[in-house]
């Protein structure tokens, strides 16, 4: 027997190879996955096909439903995974096709009603969360489940319409009931309408909607206060409203307080601070009773101050009326300042008495220049004297105001103090007494400095006398420099370079730069040697100078 089944089975796989499939091309399976070599017959509980291969999973019923219930045919891919390909829709597709949305395989009760309806957007809180579905989705069968629409009016059009307290339909009612009414009651009442957009806080905080909205009609109540305060504000008094042509708005100065009061006004354009924090309006509105017009100028309520001034005269001296140049609000006007960054007041400057250097008693006319209130301090200095040296009369130029005129400096860029020449006493370079005319040459000073020196002799050696072409400005004249190759002989570059050591080497009069030999390194063979080589060349001699002036490179 076991040899039989084993021939049937290699039978069967050639009937395979050989005959066409009854489920189609697509099925590409093993039949030994699901058929048996004793009968074509399929047994569920040797079969080991896996359908979940298929992306249908057979869970729950459809694990106990025969295969041709769903396939009708052999070819097996021809059946749907469609719900409604086996199951009649009974809601007549008012649910849409897709059965999986409400019931599962396990049951057709449905479960999760009130996550269906969270979805769709209108969830089932409140009163509808214990609602029969068909008091709302109504029809002949109880199984048809059109759909409504999630606005409230779609169910409660007749409450709307019937509605007195207040009549809905003559006050314009929105059709939107969560606008006033809780959805999480099961009631209509307690009503709570969203008055954000006119807030009804204090004074506005009243149980009769008619009390504003007196036509009936509650969507063209006015927003504005004067449409319900018209009346308070013609008759009130203090202060008067109408005459002071306030703004009908109440907002501005007044909260919804009962009483209109505290009442705030924003002062912000004309701040009431210190002496001007007054209690009554009519201190300052006295005499213009439209408040709308009163002028901000300081003068027009302290002319009078202004007038009887006296410490300083403020109408001799031409002072501005805006009051606000020197003054504060405080009471008594004091302490006053005055904005004089025209001529800053800084130290010896700083003068509590303005009358120092305003002699005229006229504040507009006092010249900012030094010279006007410093002239005989500046005719009288002989430290340097001022006069004589043609300094200019701007005090700036080297003072500041410090007390004493000291410490004093002076712009020398034209010619920079630095080290050596870093000195106090102006006196030492300036002996003349005429700053203008010293002159910037070094010997105009330093003249006894070059005749005197010997290490080396500047006059004999025919030195500059401009003491910068090898000195520096430090004491004692060290360290120095002498540029050799560049003004007269190149001996740190080209053959003599590292060929001396001594400046004597070529020097060989003392303490006289100005000569020297080449002939006693470059005497060659001998003195008839050296004419021989020059026999042709004009004006030979045999003579150092002579050498230089055919050779001042150094070269052969």
């Amino acid at each position: 027997m076991y040899r039989l089944s084993s021939i049937i089975l290699v039978l069967f796989g050639f009937t395979q190879i050989l005959a066409q499939s009854p489920h189609g091309d697509a099925l590409k399976i093993d039949c030994v996955k699901c058929h048996t070599s004793e009968s074509w017959k399929v047994n569920s509980k040797t079969i080991s096909f896996d359908h979940n291969s298929t992306g249908f999973a057979l869970n729950e019923s459809h694990s106990k439903t025969d295969c041709v219930e769903c396939h009708k045919t052999l070819v097996f891919n021809q059946a749907s995974n469609q719900c409604a390909s086996c199951h009649t829709d009974l809601h007549n597709a008012t649910v849409g096709n897709d059965c999986a949305r409400c019931h599962t395989p396990k049951s057709w009760v449905v479960t999760n009603i009130p996550e269906l309806h969270e979805e769709n957007g209108f969830p089932l809180v409140g009163s509808h969360k214990t609602l029969n579905c068909i008091e709302c989705h109504k029809s002949e069968t109880n199984l048809r489940f059109d759909r409504i629409g999630n606005e409230c009016i779609n169910c409660h059009r007749e409450t709307f319409n019937n509605a007195q307290n207040p009549n809905h339909v003559t006050g314009n009612y929105s059709t939107n009931c969560i606008e006033c009414h809780n959805p999480q009651l099961k009631e209509w009442t307690p009503s709570n309408f969203n008055h954000d957009f006119f807030p009804l806080t204090q004074g506005h905080n009243i149980g009769d909607c008619n009390q504003c909205h007196t036509t009936n009609n509650f969507t063209d109540a006015s927003p504005d206060c004067v449409s319900c305060h018209q009346t308070t504000f013609n008759n009130t008094v203090n202060p008067k409203h109408a005459d002071a042509a306030f703004d009908t708005d109440c907002k501005v100065c007044h909260t919804t307080n009962p009483g209109w009061k505290p009442a705030t006004f924003d002062h912000n354009f004309f701040p009431l601070t210190k002496g001007h924090d007054v209690q009554n309006c009519n201190a300052c509105h006295a005499t213009t009773p439209n408040y709308a017009t009163t002028p901000t100028d300081c003068v027009t309520c302290h002319q009078t101050d202004f007038n009887n001034t006296s410490n300083p005269n403020h109408l001799v001296n031409n002072f501005p009326t805006d009051c606000a140049t020197c003054h504060t609000t405080n009471p008594g006007w004091t302490p006053s300042t005055f904005n004089h960054t025209f001529f800053p007041l800084t130290q010896g400057h700083n003068l509590p008495d303005c009358k120092t250097c305003h002699t005229t008693n006229n504040f507009t006319d006092a010249s900012p220049d030094c010279v006007s209130c410093h002239q005989t301090t500046y005719n009288n200095t002989t430290n340097p004297n001022h006069v004589a040296a043609g300094f200019p009369t701007d005090c700036m130029a080297c003072h500041t105001t410090n007390p004493g005129w000291t410490p004093a400096t002076f712009d020398h860029t034209n010619f920079p103090l630095t080290l050596g020449h870093n000195i106090a006493d102006c006196t030492q370079c300036h002996k003349n007494g005429n700053f203008t005319n010293t002159s910037p040459d070094c010997v105009s000073c330093h003249q006894t400095d070059f005749n005197n020196t010997t290490n080396p002799n500047h006059v004999a050696a025919g030195f500059p006398t401009d003491c910068m072409a090898c000195h520096t400005t430090n004491p004692n004249w060290t360290p120095s420099t002498f540029n050799h190759d560049g003004q007269y002989f190149p001996i740190y570059s080209g053959k003599h370079q590292g060929e001396w050591t001594n400046c004597n080497e070529c020097h060989t009069t003392p303490n006289n730069l100005s000569t020297f030999s080449c002939i006693i390194c470059h005497e060659h063979s001998n003195q008839a040697s050296l004419a021989n080589d020059h026999n042709g060349v004009s004006g030979y001699t045999y003579v150092s100078s002579e050498c230089y002036r055919c050779h001042p490179d150094g070269k052969g």
